[in-house]
Protein backbone atom coordinates (compact mmCIF):
# COMPACT_ATOMS: atom_id res chain seq x y z
CA UNK A 1 0.00 0.00 0.00
CA UNK A 2 2.84 1.79 0.51
CA UNK A 3 4.31 1.75 -2.64
CA UNK A 4 0.75 3.37 -4.15
CA UNK A 5 0.60 6.07 -1.98
CA UNK A 6 4.61 6.92 -2.70
CA UNK A 7 3.08 6.48 -6.60
CA UNK A 8 0.31 8.67 -6.83
CA UNK A 9 2.05 11.30 -4.73
CA UNK A 10 4.99 11.31 -7.03
CA UNK A 11 3.20 12.18 -10.49
CA UNK A 12 0.43 14.20 -8.37
CA UNK A 13 3.36 16.21 -7.37
CA UNK A 14 4.56 16.56 -11.26
CA UNK A 15 1.70 17.28 -12.64
CA UNK A 16 0.97 19.62 -9.95
CA UNK A 17 4.50 21.32 -10.18
CA UNK A 18 4.88 22.40 -13.81
CA UNK A 19 2.90 24.93 -15.57
CA UNK A 20 -0.17 23.81 -17.30
CA UNK A 21 -0.37 25.82 -19.76
CA UNK A 22 2.86 24.49 -21.50
CA UNK A 23 0.77 21.66 -22.99
CA UNK A 24 -1.68 23.88 -24.64
CA UNK A 25 1.18 25.76 -26.58
CA UNK A 26 2.36 22.48 -28.06
CA UNK A 27 0.44 21.18 -30.87
CA UNK A 28 3.04 18.16 -30.60
CA UNK A 29 1.40 17.12 -27.16
CA UNK A 30 -2.20 17.97 -28.29
CA UNK A 31 -1.52 15.65 -31.08
CA UNK A 32 -0.22 12.99 -29.04
CA UNK A 33 -1.98 12.45 -26.27
CA UNK A 34 -5.14 13.99 -27.72
CA UNK A 35 -5.92 12.31 -30.55
CA UNK A 36 -3.82 9.23 -30.45
CA UNK A 37 -4.11 8.52 -26.57
CA UNK A 38 -7.85 8.66 -27.02
CA UNK A 39 -7.68 6.48 -30.09
CA UNK A 40 -5.65 3.87 -27.69
CA UNK A 41 -7.10 4.17 -24.81
CA UNK A 42 -10.46 4.72 -26.72
CA UNK A 43 -10.17 1.11 -27.87
CA UNK A 44 -8.83 -0.43 -24.29
CA UNK A 45 -12.68 0.81 -23.04
CA UNK A 46 -14.24 -0.63 -25.71
CA UNK A 47 -12.26 -4.22 -24.94
CA UNK A 48 -13.19 -3.45 -20.93
CA UNK A 49 -16.87 -3.15 -21.78
CA UNK A 50 -16.97 -6.06 -23.78
CA UNK A 51 -14.81 -8.15 -21.60
CA UNK A 52 -17.49 -7.03 -18.57
CA UNK A 53 -20.76 -7.95 -21.19
CA UNK A 54 -19.09 -11.38 -22.10
CA UNK A 55 -17.93 -12.72 -18.89
CA UNK A 56 -21.03 -11.39 -16.43
CA UNK A 57 -24.23 -11.74 -19.07
CA UNK A 58 -23.11 -13.66 -22.10
CA UNK A 59 -20.88 -16.54 -20.98
CA UNK A 60 -22.77 -17.60 -17.67
CA UNK A 61 -26.05 -18.01 -20.13
CA UNK A 62 -24.20 -19.68 -23.03
CA UNK A 63 -22.80 -21.90 -20.79
CA UNK A 64 -25.92 -22.88 -19.24
CA UNK A 65 -27.44 -23.65 -22.60
CA UNK A 66 -24.57 -26.13 -23.91
CA UNK A 67 -24.23 -28.05 -20.25
CA UNK A 68 -28.33 -28.85 -20.54
CA UNK A 69 -27.75 -29.62 -24.21
CA UNK A 70 -24.86 -32.09 -23.79
CA UNK A 71 -26.22 -33.26 -20.52
CA UNK A 72 -29.37 -34.37 -22.76
CA UNK A 73 -27.32 -36.53 -24.68
CA UNK A 74 -26.48 -40.05 -24.51
CA UNK A 75 -23.06 -40.62 -24.51
CA UNK A 76 -20.43 -38.27 -22.79
CA UNK A 77 -17.45 -37.37 -24.96
CA UNK A 78 -14.20 -39.38 -24.84
CA UNK A 79 -11.45 -36.49 -24.33
CA UNK A 80 -7.74 -37.19 -25.62
CA UNK A 81 -5.25 -35.63 -23.98
CA UNK A 82 -1.77 -34.96 -26.25
CA UNK A 83 0.71 -33.60 -23.94
CA UNK A 84 3.94 -32.64 -25.73
CA UNK A 85 6.86 -33.02 -23.40
CA UNK A 86 10.59 -31.81 -23.95
CA UNK A 87 13.32 -30.55 -22.05
CA UNK A 88 10.95 -30.14 -19.10
CA UNK A 89 12.46 -30.56 -15.24
CA UNK A 90 11.80 -33.37 -13.92
CA UNK A 91 9.35 -32.36 -10.48
CA UNK A 92 7.45 -30.18 -13.44
CA UNK A 93 6.66 -33.56 -15.28
CA UNK A 94 5.56 -35.40 -12.46
CA UNK A 95 3.14 -32.49 -11.56
CA UNK A 96 1.82 -32.15 -15.05
CA UNK A 97 0.77 -35.70 -15.48
CA UNK A 98 -0.20 -36.09 -12.08
CA UNK A 99 -2.69 -33.66 -12.50
CA UNK A 100 -3.20 -34.68 -16.26
CA UNK A 101 -4.21 -38.04 -14.83
CA UNK A 102 -6.63 -37.00 -12.25
CA UNK A 103 -8.08 -34.85 -15.49
CA UNK A 104 -8.34 -37.87 -17.50
CA UNK A 105 -9.80 -39.52 -14.68
CA UNK A 106 -12.95 -37.44 -14.07
CA UNK A 107 -13.90 -37.90 -17.97
CA UNK A 108 -17.40 -39.49 -17.77
CA UNK A 109 -16.58 -40.99 -21.68
CA UNK A 110 -13.26 -42.00 -20.68
CA UNK A 111 -9.92 -40.82 -22.14
CA UNK A 112 -6.79 -41.40 -23.66
CA UNK A 113 -3.42 -39.88 -22.95
CA UNK A 114 -1.48 -39.74 -25.63
CA UNK A 115 2.55 -38.30 -23.84
CA UNK A 116 4.72 -37.01 -26.73
CA UNK A 117 8.14 -37.15 -25.55
CA UNK A 118 11.86 -37.78 -26.59
CA UNK A 119 13.86 -38.71 -23.30
CA UNK A 120 13.71 -42.67 -22.11
CA UNK A 121 13.88 -41.12 -18.57
CA UNK A 122 10.55 -39.05 -18.98
CA UNK A 123 9.22 -42.07 -20.58
CA UNK A 124 10.15 -44.13 -17.10
CA UNK A 125 8.92 -41.25 -15.51
CA UNK A 126 5.60 -41.03 -16.85
CA UNK A 127 4.61 -44.82 -16.68
CA UNK A 128 5.85 -45.06 -12.84
CA UNK A 129 3.08 -42.21 -12.20
CA UNK A 130 0.08 -43.90 -14.23
CA UNK A 131 0.74 -47.26 -12.58
CA UNK A 132 0.64 -45.24 -9.09
CA UNK A 133 -2.58 -44.18 -10.25
CA UNK A 134 -3.46 -47.09 -12.11
CA UNK A 135 -6.77 -47.68 -9.17
CA UNK A 136 -8.24 -44.02 -9.84
CA UNK A 137 -7.71 -44.13 -13.72
CA UNK A 138 -8.80 -47.77 -14.55
CA UNK A 139 -11.22 -46.18 -17.57
CA UNK A 140 -7.88 -44.07 -19.29
CA UNK A 141 -5.15 -45.38 -21.60
CA UNK A 142 -2.32 -44.02 -21.55
CA UNK A 143 0.07 -44.31 -24.98
CA UNK A 144 3.96 -43.05 -25.40
CA UNK A 145 4.52 -41.74 -28.22
CA UNK A 146 8.57 -41.51 -28.42
CA UNK A 147 9.98 -39.61 -30.96
CA UNK A 148 13.51 -37.97 -32.30
CA UNK A 149 13.65 -34.27 -31.29
CA UNK A 150 12.52 -32.88 -34.23
CA UNK A 151 10.63 -29.92 -33.15
CA UNK A 152 6.90 -29.42 -31.35
CA UNK A 153 5.42 -29.79 -34.95
CA UNK A 154 6.41 -33.07 -36.06
CA UNK A 155 5.88 -33.89 -32.12
CA UNK A 156 2.34 -32.94 -32.60
CA UNK A 157 1.84 -34.06 -36.01
CA UNK A 158 3.03 -37.59 -35.34
CA UNK A 159 0.95 -37.88 -31.84
CA UNK A 160 -2.31 -36.63 -33.80
CA UNK A 161 -2.46 -39.62 -36.41
CA UNK A 162 -2.14 -41.98 -33.30
CA UNK A 163 -4.95 -40.37 -32.22
CA UNK A 164 -7.08 -40.48 -35.89
CA UNK A 165 -6.00 -44.24 -35.55
CA UNK A 166 -8.19 -44.39 -32.30
CA UNK A 167 -10.94 -43.76 -34.68
CA UNK A 168 -12.75 -40.86 -32.50
CA UNK A 169 -16.28 -40.37 -32.57
CA UNK A 170 -16.43 -36.37 -34.38
CA UNK A 171 -17.94 -35.06 -31.00
CA UNK A 172 -15.27 -36.70 -28.87
CA UNK A 173 -12.53 -33.82 -27.83
CA UNK A 174 -8.61 -33.50 -28.27
CA UNK A 175 -6.70 -31.75 -25.88
CA UNK A 176 -3.64 -30.05 -26.74
CA UNK A 177 -1.37 -29.36 -23.56
CA UNK A 178 2.50 -28.40 -23.35
CA UNK A 179 4.41 -30.28 -21.14
CA UNK A 180 4.63 -27.46 -18.00
CA UNK A 181 0.83 -26.86 -17.93
CA UNK A 182 -1.42 -28.31 -15.59
CA UNK A 183 -4.90 -28.88 -16.86
CA UNK A 184 -7.85 -28.77 -14.26
CA UNK A 185 -9.58 -31.67 -12.70
CA UNK A 186 -12.68 -30.73 -14.33
CA UNK A 187 -11.50 -29.79 -17.66
CA UNK A 188 -13.53 -32.18 -19.88
CA UNK A 189 -17.35 -31.38 -17.52
CA UNK A 190 -16.27 -27.97 -18.64
CA UNK A 191 -15.17 -28.10 -21.88
CA UNK A 192 -17.23 -30.85 -24.17
CA UNK A 193 -20.53 -29.11 -23.60
CA UNK A 194 -19.62 -26.71 -25.91
CA UNK A 195 -18.70 -28.95 -28.76
CA UNK A 196 -22.64 -29.54 -28.83
CA UNK A 197 -22.86 -26.29 -31.19
CA UNK A 198 -21.44 -27.36 -34.21
CA UNK A 199 -20.20 -24.34 -35.37
CA UNK A 200 -17.76 -24.45 -32.62
CA UNK A 201 -14.28 -25.61 -33.74
CA UNK A 202 -11.99 -25.41 -30.72
CA UNK A 203 -12.14 -23.63 -27.05
CA UNK A 204 -9.07 -22.19 -25.16
CA UNK A 205 -9.48 -20.91 -21.70
CA UNK A 206 -7.83 -18.71 -18.91
CA UNK A 207 -4.23 -19.16 -17.83
CA UNK A 208 -2.44 -18.25 -14.45
CA UNK A 209 1.20 -19.37 -13.85
CA UNK A 210 3.61 -20.14 -11.21
CA UNK A 211 7.13 -18.82 -10.82
CA UNK A 212 10.32 -19.71 -8.48
CA UNK A 213 12.64 -16.97 -10.07
CA UNK A 214 13.06 -13.24 -10.31
CA UNK A 215 9.62 -11.77 -8.68
CA UNK A 216 9.78 -9.11 -11.65
CA UNK A 217 9.50 -11.76 -14.13
CA UNK A 218 6.50 -13.01 -12.60
CA UNK A 219 4.52 -10.04 -11.92
CA UNK A 220 5.06 -9.83 -15.63
CA UNK A 221 3.76 -12.44 -16.54
CA UNK A 222 1.14 -11.40 -14.25
CA UNK A 223 0.06 -8.56 -15.81
CA UNK A 224 -0.05 -10.25 -18.95
CA UNK A 225 -2.09 -12.96 -18.20
CA UNK A 226 -4.56 -10.40 -16.59
CA UNK A 227 -4.44 -8.54 -19.72
CA UNK A 228 -5.07 -11.32 -21.40
CA UNK A 229 -7.90 -12.26 -19.54
CA UNK A 230 -9.79 -9.20 -20.89
CA UNK A 231 -8.81 -8.98 -24.24
CA UNK A 232 -9.63 -12.45 -24.95
CA UNK A 233 -13.06 -12.39 -23.06
CA UNK A 234 -13.63 -9.66 -25.13
CA UNK A 235 -12.72 -11.54 -28.53
CA UNK A 236 -15.24 -14.04 -26.93
CA UNK A 237 -18.29 -11.46 -27.41
CA UNK A 238 -17.17 -11.98 -30.95
CA UNK A 239 -17.10 -15.79 -31.04
CA UNK A 240 -13.47 -15.63 -32.10
CA UNK A 241 -10.56 -15.53 -30.10
CA UNK A 242 -6.89 -13.90 -31.83
CA UNK A 243 -5.00 -17.54 -30.73
CA UNK A 244 -5.46 -21.18 -29.73
CA UNK A 245 -2.65 -20.76 -27.06
CA UNK A 246 -0.27 -24.11 -26.93
CA UNK A 247 -0.53 -24.26 -23.66
CA UNK A 248 -4.20 -25.60 -23.29
CA UNK A 249 -6.58 -25.78 -25.85
CA UNK A 250 -9.41 -28.34 -26.98
CA UNK A 251 -10.42 -29.03 -30.34
CA UNK A 252 -13.24 -31.01 -31.88
CA UNK A 253 -11.37 -34.58 -32.70
CA UNK A 254 -13.09 -34.70 -36.13
CA UNK A 255 -11.37 -31.59 -37.08
CA UNK A 256 -7.72 -32.45 -35.28
CA UNK A 257 -7.74 -35.59 -36.82
CA UNK A 258 -8.56 -33.84 -40.27
CA UNK A 259 -4.92 -35.30 -42.49
CA UNK A 260 -4.97 -31.55 -43.79
CA UNK A 261 -4.99 -30.00 -40.30
CA UNK A 262 -2.29 -32.25 -38.99
CA UNK A 263 -0.47 -31.72 -41.97
CA UNK A 264 -0.84 -28.06 -42.08
CA UNK A 265 0.76 -28.26 -37.97
CA UNK A 266 3.60 -30.46 -39.50
CA UNK A 267 4.43 -28.14 -42.61
CA UNK A 268 3.08 -24.25 -41.90
CA UNK A 269 4.54 -22.01 -43.89
CA UNK A 270 4.44 -18.13 -45.69
CA UNK A 271 5.13 -16.97 -48.91
CA UNK A 272 6.64 -13.37 -48.50
CA UNK A 273 7.23 -11.05 -51.47
CA UNK A 274 10.62 -10.45 -50.04
CA UNK A 275 11.56 -13.39 -48.09
CA UNK A 276 10.26 -16.08 -50.29
CA UNK A 277 9.19 -19.44 -48.69
CA UNK A 278 9.31 -18.93 -44.96
CA UNK A 279 8.79 -22.29 -42.98
CA UNK A 280 6.88 -22.21 -39.10
CA UNK A 281 9.29 -23.39 -36.77
CA UNK A 282 7.55 -22.23 -33.99
CA UNK A 283 3.57 -21.01 -33.42
CA UNK A 284 1.73 -24.27 -33.93
CA UNK A 285 -1.10 -22.53 -31.92
CA UNK A 286 -0.87 -20.21 -34.69
CA UNK A 287 -1.34 -22.35 -37.37
CA UNK A 288 -4.17 -24.46 -35.67
CA UNK A 289 -6.03 -21.20 -35.21
CA UNK A 290 -6.09 -20.15 -38.85
CA UNK A 291 -6.60 -23.57 -40.34
CA UNK A 292 -10.25 -23.21 -38.29
CA UNK A 293 -10.57 -19.72 -39.16
CA UNK A 294 -10.43 -19.79 -42.51
CA UNK A 295 -12.66 -22.43 -42.84
CA UNK A 296 -15.15 -20.25 -41.19
CA UNK A 297 -15.43 -22.49 -37.29
CA UNK A 298 -16.03 -20.47 -34.23
CA UNK A 299 -13.37 -20.48 -31.73
CA UNK A 300 -14.48 -19.57 -27.85
CA UNK A 301 -13.21 -18.92 -24.83
CA UNK A 302 -14.01 -19.56 -21.14
CA UNK A 303 -13.27 -17.48 -18.76
CA UNK A 304 -13.96 -19.81 -16.11
CA UNK A 305 -11.63 -22.94 -16.82
CA UNK A 306 -8.38 -21.53 -15.90
CA UNK A 307 -5.08 -23.91 -16.61
CA UNK A 308 -1.39 -23.80 -14.65
CA UNK A 309 1.74 -23.33 -16.38
CA UNK A 310 5.00 -23.53 -14.52
CA UNK A 311 7.15 -20.89 -15.98
CA UNK A 312 10.90 -20.06 -16.02
CA UNK A 313 13.36 -17.55 -17.39
CA UNK A 314 14.56 -18.25 -20.58
CA UNK A 315 17.73 -16.04 -19.88
CA UNK A 316 19.52 -14.67 -16.63
CA UNK A 317 18.31 -11.14 -16.60
CA UNK A 318 14.48 -10.03 -16.77
CA UNK A 319 14.89 -7.81 -20.03
CA UNK A 320 16.96 -10.22 -22.01
CA UNK A 321 14.04 -13.16 -20.85
CA UNK A 322 11.42 -10.84 -21.65
CA UNK A 323 12.58 -9.30 -25.25
CA UNK A 324 13.25 -13.27 -25.76
CA UNK A 325 9.43 -14.43 -25.21
CA UNK A 326 8.03 -11.24 -26.74
CA UNK A 327 10.34 -12.26 -29.98
CA UNK A 328 8.46 -15.48 -30.43
CA UNK A 329 5.18 -14.33 -29.66
CA UNK A 330 5.31 -11.49 -31.54
CA UNK A 331 6.57 -13.02 -34.36
CA UNK A 332 4.06 -16.02 -34.25
CA UNK A 333 1.63 -13.42 -34.35
CA UNK A 334 2.86 -11.45 -37.47
CA UNK A 335 3.45 -14.37 -39.32
CA UNK A 336 -0.02 -15.38 -39.53
CA UNK A 337 -1.70 -12.04 -38.77
CA UNK A 338 -1.19 -10.60 -42.30
CA UNK A 339 -2.79 -13.76 -44.12
CA UNK A 340 -5.63 -13.66 -41.90
CA UNK A 341 -6.70 -9.95 -42.65
CA UNK A 342 -6.50 -11.06 -46.23
CA UNK A 343 -9.73 -13.22 -45.71
CA UNK A 344 -11.73 -10.08 -44.92
CA UNK A 345 -14.14 -8.58 -42.54
CA UNK A 346 -17.24 -10.11 -43.91
CA UNK A 347 -15.29 -13.85 -43.70
CA UNK A 348 -14.01 -13.59 -40.73
CA UNK A 349 -16.00 -10.72 -38.58
CA UNK A 350 -15.75 -6.87 -38.29
CA UNK A 351 -14.59 -6.96 -34.52
CA UNK A 352 -12.07 -9.61 -35.00
CA UNK A 353 -10.83 -8.35 -38.30
CA UNK A 354 -10.23 -4.54 -37.18
CA UNK A 355 -8.80 -6.37 -34.57
CA UNK A 356 -6.29 -7.88 -36.07
CA UNK A 357 -5.60 -4.48 -38.66
CA UNK A 358 -5.13 -2.83 -35.10
CA UNK A 359 -2.21 -5.26 -34.31
CA UNK A 360 -0.30 -3.68 -37.38
CA UNK A 361 -1.46 -0.31 -36.44
CA UNK A 362 -0.58 -0.03 -32.86
CA UNK A 363 3.45 -0.59 -33.33
CA UNK A 364 3.55 2.44 -35.31
CA UNK A 365 1.38 4.59 -32.70
CA UNK A 366 2.93 3.40 -29.92
CA UNK A 367 6.29 4.91 -30.70
CA UNK A 368 4.82 7.60 -32.32
CA UNK A 369 3.99 9.34 -28.61
CA UNK A 370 6.84 8.80 -27.22
CA UNK A 371 9.39 9.66 -29.85
CA UNK A 372 7.33 12.75 -30.75
CA UNK A 373 7.36 13.97 -27.24
CA UNK A 374 11.13 13.14 -27.24
CA UNK A 375 11.41 15.79 -30.27
CA UNK A 376 9.05 18.36 -28.86
CA UNK A 377 11.48 18.13 -25.67
CA UNK A 378 14.12 19.01 -28.07
CA UNK A 379 13.50 21.38 -29.96
CA UNK A 380 10.21 23.00 -28.50
CA UNK A 381 10.48 22.76 -24.09
CA UNK A 382 12.18 20.48 -21.89
CA UNK A 383 9.33 20.78 -19.72
CA UNK A 384 7.29 18.03 -21.80
CA UNK A 385 9.73 15.27 -20.83
CA UNK A 386 7.36 15.29 -17.05
CA UNK A 387 4.30 16.47 -18.03
CA UNK A 388 4.41 13.04 -20.28
CA UNK A 389 5.97 11.64 -16.95
CA UNK A 390 3.10 12.25 -15.17
CA UNK A 391 0.71 11.49 -17.79
CA UNK A 392 1.99 8.03 -18.37
CA UNK A 393 2.15 7.36 -14.55
CA UNK A 394 -1.32 8.40 -14.15
CA UNK A 395 -2.67 6.79 -17.18
CA UNK A 396 -0.82 3.08 -16.72
CA UNK A 397 -2.19 3.31 -12.79
CA UNK A 398 -5.98 3.60 -14.04
CA UNK A 399 -5.37 1.07 -16.08
CA UNK A 400 -3.76 -1.40 -13.91
CA UNK A 401 -6.80 -0.55 -11.26
CA UNK A 402 -9.56 -1.43 -13.75
CA UNK A 403 -7.62 -4.91 -14.54
CA UNK A 404 -8.31 -5.72 -10.35
CA UNK A 405 -12.16 -6.66 -12.24
CA UNK A 406 -10.30 -9.36 -13.36
CA UNK A 407 -7.41 -10.02 -11.30
CA UNK A 408 -7.92 -8.66 -7.68
CA UNK A 409 -4.85 -5.77 -6.62
CA UNK A 410 -2.10 -5.31 -8.36
CA UNK A 411 1.49 -4.58 -7.00
CA UNK A 412 2.93 -1.24 -7.57
CA UNK A 413 5.30 -2.95 -10.59
CA UNK A 414 2.28 -3.31 -12.89
CA UNK A 415 2.73 0.43 -13.88
CA UNK A 416 6.00 -0.22 -15.07
CA UNK A 417 6.07 -3.22 -16.15
CA UNK A 418 3.08 -2.07 -18.37
CA UNK A 419 4.71 0.59 -20.00
CA UNK A 420 7.62 -1.35 -20.58
CA UNK A 421 5.60 -4.44 -22.39
CA UNK A 422 4.14 -1.39 -24.74
CA UNK A 423 7.30 0.30 -25.33
CA UNK A 424 9.63 -2.50 -25.48
CA UNK A 425 6.69 -4.93 -26.95
CA UNK A 426 5.89 -2.46 -30.06
CA UNK A 427 10.01 -2.12 -30.64
CA UNK A 428 10.65 -6.30 -30.89
CA UNK A 429 7.18 -6.15 -33.18
CA UNK A 430 8.83 -3.14 -35.81
CA UNK A 431 12.19 -5.50 -35.27
CA UNK A 432 10.30 -9.11 -35.87
CA UNK A 433 7.73 -7.46 -38.97
CA UNK A 434 10.75 -6.91 -41.32
CA UNK A 435 12.06 -10.18 -40.27
CA UNK A 436 10.14 -12.94 -40.35
CA UNK A 437 11.97 -15.78 -41.35
CA UNK A 438 13.81 -15.53 -38.04
CA UNK A 439 12.72 -18.09 -35.87
CA UNK A 440 13.89 -20.01 -32.46
CA UNK A 441 12.10 -21.71 -29.08
CA UNK A 442 13.04 -20.24 -26.12
CA UNK A 443 13.19 -21.86 -23.06
CA UNK A 444 13.66 -25.21 -24.83
CA UNK A 445 16.45 -24.17 -27.09
CA UNK A 446 14.76 -26.24 -30.22
CA UNK A 447 16.29 -23.93 -32.95
CA UNK A 448 17.51 -26.21 -36.02
CA UNK A 449 20.02 -23.14 -37.20
CA UNK A 450 23.43 -24.68 -37.89
CA UNK A 451 26.54 -23.07 -36.79
CA UNK A 452 27.69 -21.79 -40.22
CA UNK A 453 28.64 -18.63 -41.86
CA UNK A 454 25.57 -16.91 -43.71
CA UNK A 455 25.75 -17.26 -47.41
CA UNK A 456 26.05 -14.28 -49.89
CA UNK A 457 21.95 -14.39 -50.30
CA UNK A 458 21.01 -14.93 -46.83
CA UNK A 459 23.72 -11.88 -46.12
CA UNK A 460 21.03 -9.60 -49.26
CA UNK A 461 18.38 -10.70 -47.42
CA UNK A 462 19.76 -9.36 -44.07
CA UNK A 463 20.69 -6.12 -45.01
CA UNK A 464 17.17 -6.05 -46.87
CA UNK A 465 15.56 -6.58 -44.14
CA UNK A 466 17.64 -3.66 -42.08
CA UNK A 467 16.97 -1.19 -44.81
CA UNK A 468 13.11 -1.21 -45.05
CA UNK A 469 13.42 -1.90 -41.25
CA UNK A 470 15.27 1.58 -41.40
CA UNK A 471 13.25 3.30 -43.66
CA UNK A 472 9.77 2.34 -41.61
CA UNK A 473 11.65 3.95 -38.61
CA UNK A 474 12.71 7.24 -40.51
CA UNK A 475 9.39 7.92 -42.02
CA UNK A 476 8.32 7.41 -37.72
CA UNK A 477 11.01 10.18 -37.03
CA UNK A 478 9.78 12.29 -39.79
CA UNK A 479 6.35 12.44 -38.89
CA UNK A 480 7.22 12.71 -34.83
CA UNK A 481 9.48 15.92 -36.10
CA UNK A 482 6.65 17.42 -38.12
CA UNK A 483 3.86 16.88 -35.10
CA UNK A 484 6.70 18.62 -32.91
CA UNK A 485 7.54 21.58 -34.90
CA UNK A 486 3.99 22.40 -35.94
CA UNK A 487 2.33 25.42 -34.38
CA UNK A 488 -1.25 25.75 -33.63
Amino acid sequence: MLGHILYILVFSSVAVALPAHRLAENAALVLTIGTLGMWRYGWGAINFVRAQIFIHIVHPRRRAIVTQKYLERQRPAHSFFLVTTYKVDTAVTARVYRSLFKAAAASRGGATVVASIVDTADERLIRRIYSLTKPGVSHVRLIVDRIPATGKRDALATSLRIIARQCPMPDDIVVLIDGDSCPPVDLVEKCAPYFVDPKIGAVTTDEDCEIDESRLFRDWFNLRFTQRQMMMSSMGLSGRVLTLTGRLSIFRASLACDPDFIDNVQHDWLAHWRLGTVKFLTGDDKSTWFWLLKRGYEMAYLPDVCSLSMESQPKPGFVDSAVALMLRWFGNMLRTNGRALALGPRRIGWFTWWSLLDQRISMWTTLLGPATVMMSAVLVSPLVLPLYLAWVMFTRYVYCCLLTTFRPAFPITYPFLLYFSQIGGALVKTFVLFRLDRQKWTRQSAARRKTRSASVPERLQNLSSTYVHMLASAWLLLAAFVISTATM
